[in-house]
């Protein structure tokens, strides 16, 4: 597929909202960090990562270009503040599995409007998946809480609830909009907290903000989204 046609594709099957209110958000957060001088690293994570969410969202496989780029940004920041957990999340776990998406979402694209196709979890399969997932950051609050780690609990919550996520993610699974709901409203909680100890981090605070806005809408636009392909 060449460039223009991949460009063209990617941007196809917006609404009109969309294209007002996406790049609106984008413009808001670049102005606010240049005017309260903002880190630049920050910044450009923050674009990145609102970018990967607003085009995983619509479900086109370019947002793994700018969730390449966000997470190398973004695990910077996190170094710089102290949460390991958040380091060697999107170090070890984040990267690798941004590449694995792309192959795995191009499998399942369809062919007229280039998006995927989305899936849900089974009753039984949703409820195991939260159980272990909560399990397994309880365990992780009490490891990174003897390593001396900031904000241990939340660090711990927000990493492996992260992996959950992105592991839903690549299934296609609307599940994993809840789980970016828990995951987005205590990641602007930490980042907000980091920002009043000193940090200068206020696009970061903004980005996990619209996160947090972004996955309701997504939530809803999957839900209904399914439903039109189960009635047809």
């Amino acid at each position: 597929m060449k460039v223009k046609e991949f460009i063209k594709n990617e941007l196809s099957g917006w609404g009109k909202c969309e294209r007002i209110i996406f790049p609106l958000e984008i413009l808001l957060i670049i102005c606010i960090s240049f005017i309260i001088g903002d880190s630049k690293v920050a910044l450009v994570s923050a674009v990145c990562g609102i970018m990967y969410t607003i085009f995983a969202g619509k479900g086109k496989i370019s947002c793994y270009i700018f969730g390449l780029t966000g997470t190398m940004c973004y695990a910077f920041i996190a170094f710089q503040n102290h949460l390991y957990g958040n380091l060697f999340l999107y170090m070890l776990y984040y990267f690798p599995m941004q590449v694995v998406g792309i192959f795995k979402w191009k499998k399942h694209l369809q062919k007229e409007k280039q998006e995927i196709i989305k899936t849900k979890l089974k009753p039984l399969e949703r409820w195991i998946f939260f159980a272990i997932t909560f399990a397994i950051s309880l365990i992780a609050a009490l490891v990174l809480k003897k390593t001396g780690g900031a904000s241990p609990f939340m660090d711990a919550f927000t990493t492996v609830f992260s992996i959950a996520g992105l592991i839903l993610t690549i299934k296609r699974a609307i599940e994993q909009w809840y789980i970016w709901i828990i995951v987005n409203g205590l990641s602007a909680v930490m980042w907000i907290s980091a920002y009043f100890n000193g940090s200068n981090c206020f696009a970061t605070v903004l980005m996990w903000v619209t996160y947090f806005v972004l996955a309701f809408y997504f939530l809803y636009t999957w839900t209904r989204d399914i439903h039109e392909n189960t009635v047809k």
